[in-house]
């Protein structure tokens, strides 16, 4: 089983620490995309102390990798970002660029979500592996096939089971990289919420809008009447698509079809622009077939929720 070693600021590692949040996101301030597959075990290593290497510290689940402005990032994580304030993250974003981001300037950052996040007691830390070179300035890949990986591996798994964490963490995994893994993980509503951004590839799925701030994912059923934050129960919504869709006025058949209720002219005397999608079919959906919504959901939607 392959893993990753990621250096980690231990300001950010207190503050989430002390939260035990389900999901962070681990930021970097440049936007170099992550070559890790989803699912794969990530470790928290802190930088070097007294010229030695720093230890091993904490760890979750690598989900997704997305490159986000930063008011998206606060927007979808808030305090799941290591930090308080939208202003603070900024400023630590701007410190690690070495400039200042302006009043009206929104930049991207790389952004690394990470489910079922686990933080070490200090007298857990687990020691840096032998091999860990002073020159890694972001992380590095280990193997459990290798005597050094397994051996990291095995301290990290024996020392998690004292961690301060929000979930039950095997000791062992039967990892499935790629969709496998999406498909049986437990997500937050932060990972759930860019996912489905990624999903659709940034466009609503009824009218294919690629204006980010009003792209939103919707649940098709409700959190509240036992949904899940699972990638099959979503859409990606138009701000008013959304509204419009937990109230019961807009629906999706099974076979990906919308429907506008006549619900909209009745009671508003209008509804022309939404009305010019009934009957078509969704212009936006996952490449990947095992990721769309799920049929059953959306004929529960059409039966519970939406209004004829």
């Amino acid at each position: 089983m392959r893993f990753y070693v990621a250096l980690t600021d231990e300001r950010w590692f207190a503050f989430l620490r002390e939260r035990r949040p389900e999901e962070v996101n681990f930021w970097r301030p440049g936007t170099t995309p992550s070559k890790l597959q989803a699912g794969t075990q990530f470790l928290f290593k802190a930088h070097s102390r007294g010229g030695r290497p720093g230890p091993i510290i904490g760890g979750g689940t690598f989900v997704r990798y997305s490159r986000l402005p930063v008011s998206l990032a606060w927007s979808a994580f808030r305090e799941m970002n290591g930090t308080e304030s939208l202003a603070h993250l900024r400023t630590l974003i701007s410190k690690y660029r070495s400039a200042s981001i302006g009043p009206g300037e929104d930049p991207d950052i790389g952004c690394m979500i990470l489910a079922e996040p686990f933080f070490l007691k200090d007298r857990d830390f687990v020691p840096a592996p032998a091999d860990w070179a002073p020159n890694i300035v972001q992380g590095k890949g280990y193997d459990t096939a290798d005597p050094t990986g397994q051996a990291l591996w095995q301290d990290a798994v024996q020392a998690r089971a004292g961690s301060v964490r929000v979930a039950s963490v095997r000791a062992e995994y039967d990892v499935a990289f790629g969709t496998p893994y999406l498909q049986q993980a437990r997500l937050g509503q932060g990972a759930f919420r860019i996912l489905t951004l990624e999903n659709y590839d940034r466009r609503c799925s009824i009218t294919g809008e690629t204006t980010l701030p009003v792209l939103q994912a919707a649940h098709i059923v409700p959190v509240a009447d036992g949904g899940q934050h699972a990638l099959d129960n979503g859409l990606l919504l138009r701000a008013d698509l959304h509204i419009l869709f937990d109230q019961g006025l807009v629906g999706i058949t099974p076979d990906y079809r919308v429907q506008i209720s006549r619900q909209i002219k009745d009671n508003y005397l209008n509804g022309r622009v939404y009305y010019a999608h009934h009957g078509h079919l969704l212009r936006s959906l996952p490449s990947d077939e095992a990721l769309r919504p799920a049929p059953e959901y959306l004929e529960r939607h059409m039966d519970e929720r939406f209004l004829r």
